[in-house]
């Protein structure tokens, strides 16, 4: 997207209540005329903060969510309307579809819980990463286009391997210019960045984009920093997985799954 202006230092302009511009800090890998989802996936989260804002429900925590892809995300103009689907004191169900150019592009549903002192029975599987300050970037944009890439700082625990990379991420770059974003909305609008950083196959050679991005939470995450401990699998019939442990600075926070849809580049 060339508009002739300079560049904000941020993924999305507001344009009214429920309409965002995106910037060229949005641009896709697959191609950089699109969309990135990581920061849609964020800006979702964001509208539907947003949305709630005025909900007497300060004691729900967003647990899980689910997007659904349903086309081309073009690098245009969005508008994100949100629903409550199934409302609680202790449970509830949002539901945000985001449309371009008046056409349903992605839907996601939200579940948010009650929080309650478990504190005493917390636990489960997992370590600390290696904290960020002591790994070196990766330069991601070598291997991937986008404006969104060339965004984000990139440090792998150890050298990336086809398949298999436990790397941190974080951008300077706001979610929406002039807004602050909460810590959650700004923490899983990286964590689409999990399919581009375990490749199997270069992308030169073979095409594997999500069509959906599922996370839940145990835990809220906090920091400026979102761990990806990922893993890529493919079927031997154009379907692949990508599963990633999600952490924080403190630990694990929980795990996110991508459907893919592999096929090999066609013949130019």
């Amino acid at each position: 997207m060339n508009t002739g202006t300079p560049v904000p230092d941020s993924y999305y302009e507001r344009v009214d209540e429920h309409r965002y511009k995106p910037t060229a800090h949005a641009g896709g890998a697959w191609d950089p005329a699109e969309l990135h989802f990581s920061p849609l996936g964020g800006l979702v989260v964001h509208a539907i903060e947003h949305a709630r804002v005025s909900r007497p429900e300060s004691g729900l925590v967003l647990s899980r969510i689910s997007y659904d892809i349903l086309g081309r995300l073009a690098l245009d103009e969005c508008e994100i309307r949100v629903e409550t689907v199934r409302p609680g004191r202790t449970i509830e169900l949002v539901e945000a579809v985001v449309l371009v150019a008046d056409r349903p592009v992605v839907r996601a549903r939200a579940w948010f819980l009650a929080t309650v002192d478990t504190s005493a029975v917390a636990g489960g599987p997992g370590q600390l990463l290696t904290p960020p300050e002591q790994l070196a970037s990766w330069e991601m944009s070598a291997l991937w286009p986008g404006g969104y890439i060339a965004s984000v700082d990139v440090r792998p625990l150890a050298p990336p391997l086809p398949g298999r990379t436990t790397a941190w991420i974080s951008t300077r770059h706001a979610l929406v210019a002039g807004e602050p974003a909460s810590p959650l909305a700004s923490y899983l609008a990286l964590v689409d960045t999990a399919n581009g950083i375990a490749v199997r196959q270069p992308p030169t050679a073979w095409i594997y984009p999500n069509v959906d991005l599922t996370v839940h939470l145990h835990r809220q995450p906090v920091g400026d920093w979102t761990g990806l401990d990922t893993t890529v699998t493919f079927g031997p019939t154009g379907q692949g997985l990508t599963s990633t442990v999600l952490h924080d600075v403190d630990g694990p926070v929980g795990h996110a799954l991508q459907m893919l849809t592999v096929r090999p580049v066609p013949d130019q």
